[in-house]
């Protein structure tokens, strides 16, 4: 069967991140991603989560505590990303684009930050490292975030990079995509 979105999008990075790497969750959220990270990266490893809402870092921190996991977390924008990453190179970076689920959405996050985002950490990323973006688009900014992030992911090297778009194309509401970027 076709994985859906989210369970896609973790099947890239689990192939990706050894144990002992070293992971990055772009967008904190509620945790999920920051906790399935550090099951990749095991204790070993680091995982650096990044948000710049408080209330996802706060939510981000029960989880991992429910969970005896552990993780950097940062309070500042994932266009800032690869200014705290003390490793030479990276294994893996989940984006989960839009807002906090059930907080304001009107603080999202922006083609510009995202961008900016990609392009360092791509240059931090090890060959066979890979970035995972789940886009969703279904309100305005996601809207002009994809526009943004189309062209830009589609404009990178093929000599350095191969990106993929994975999603399905028969269902209502905007539903989310996954564009992963792999280094070569």
């Amino acid at each position: 069967m076709l994985s859906r979105i989210l369970d896609f999008a973790r099947e890239l990075l689990a192939e990706a991140i050894p144990a002992g790497g070293t992971a990055i969750d772009a967008t904190a959220g509620n945790g999920h991603d920051t906790l399935f990270l550090t099951s990749c990266t095991g204790p070993a490893g680091k995982v650096y989560s990044f948000d710049i809402q408080e209330q996802a870092l706060h939510n981000t921190a029960a989880r991992l505590k429910e969970a005896g996991a552990a993780a950097e977390l940062i309070q500042d924008s994932h266009e800032n990303a690869a200014s705290y990453i003390k490793e030479a190179a990276i294994d893996a970076a989940v984006f989960n684009l839009g807002y906090l689920p059930g907080s304001d959405k009107t603080i999202t996050t922006t083609s510009s930050s995202t961008i900016q985002a990609i392009k360092s950490l791509l240059e931090k990323l090890r060959p066979g490292g890979r970035i995972v973006i789940v886009v969703y688009y279904g309100h305005p900014e996601g809207m002009q975030e994809k526009d943004a992030l189309l062209p830009f992911a589609a404009s990178l090297p093929q000599e350095e990079v191969k990106v993929l778009r994975y999603e399905f194309i028969n269902q209502r509401n905007s539903p989310p995509f996954v564009l992963a970027v792999e280094k070569r």
